[in-house]
């Protein structure tokens, strides 16, 4: 049986309290099974965010989607994490990353490091944080016995190190272009994709209990006029046909019928079964999630 569907959204713009508070408790009538948020200079402080969340909902969990490993130390990383877990009432899931914008590094006069440092440092902070939190003399606490962990990435390491330690393994269906320093994305086709997920799961053959599978959607709209809605990214990706387009895997763009049908067809293609939109979506994916609710 395929897992069931959660859906997420990742909230990119900051607010004064009372606009933040109106916008969580939105995601919560809309039937978001989960609040994310990002963690990059210039957009809202995760933790805070969060217990913020928190204090305006009920039901849905709460997640960093994903933090920059590279802009934490692991035991400050673990006190924040325990105590963002107890101020939530045990709703938290902590989402990790190596981190792609090097410009971000430098403005906090940070090291941005070669791939393999970076991947070398995440793996530290995820085995620190586990064994801190792990540890019964750790304080703060947190309210669950085992803060779910998500980590995100596509390359080789960073799936081995989901494979073997993530809760939720999370795949952007993009790559950093070479050279950019802001982390300008390049998405992935199908078929590129295909081969990321064989390879992960090929890693993850041993598991005992098999992760649940995320994918960041970078585009939806609900329209009978795709090719309009597509005229944005097809000037910045002039070598994508619509056609192209429309079957990437961070697209979703069509009529209701037609994304629905996409993510049935993307959790048995791939085993997505848990989607994240991004804040400007929030609205207009409601819609499918009201469709797929109970399956």
């Amino acid at each position: 049986m395929p897992r069931p569907f959660r859906f997420g959204v990742n909230l990119l713009t900051s607010a004064s309290a009372g606009e933040w508070r109106a916008k969580c408790r939105r995601a919560e009538e809309l039937g978001y099974d989960v609040i994310l948020v990002p963690d990059h200079l210039g957009w809202v402080a995760p933790f805070p965010a969060l217990v913020a969340a928190a204090g305006a909902t009920e039901r849905p969990r709460l997640g960093t989607f994903v933090l920059n490993a590279g802009f934490w130390n692991p035991a400050l990383l673990a006190r924040e994490v325990a105590t963002t877990d107890a101020l939530t009432g045990g709703r938290l899931e902590l989402g990790l990353g190596t981190g792609y914008v090097q410009a971000e590094h430098d403005t906090a006069g940070l090291p941005y490091g070669s791939p393999r440092e970076r991947v070398d440092h995440l793996e530290h902070t995820v085995a620190e944080v586990r064994r801190l939190l792990g540890s019964a003399d750790h304080q703060p606490r947190p309210a669950q016995p085992r803060v779910p962990l998500l980590v995100g990435g596509n390359g080789d390491r960073v799936l081995r190190l989901t494979a073997e330690r993530a809760d939720i393994a999370a795949f952007t269906a993009g790559r950093v272009v070479a050279g950019s320093a802001t982390g300008k994305i390049a998405p992935l086709t199908p078929e590129e994709l295909d081969e990321r997920v064989a390879r992960y799961q090929g890693l993850a053959a041993g598991r005992a209990e098999p992760a649940e599978l995320n994918l960041l959607v970078q585009m939806v709209a609900v329209t009978d006029d795709p090719e309009a809605v597509l005229g944005p990214l097809l000037e910045r990706r002039p070598q994508l046909t619509a056609e192209q387009a429309l079957a990437l895997p961070i697209v979703l763009v069509g009529s209701l019928k037609e994304i629905v049908a996409r993510v049935r067809a993307q959790r048995e293609r791939y085993g997505f079964s848990y989607l994240t939109v991004l804040e400007p979506y929030m609205e207009d994916f409601a819609a499918v999630i009201e469709e797929l609710r109970d399956e």
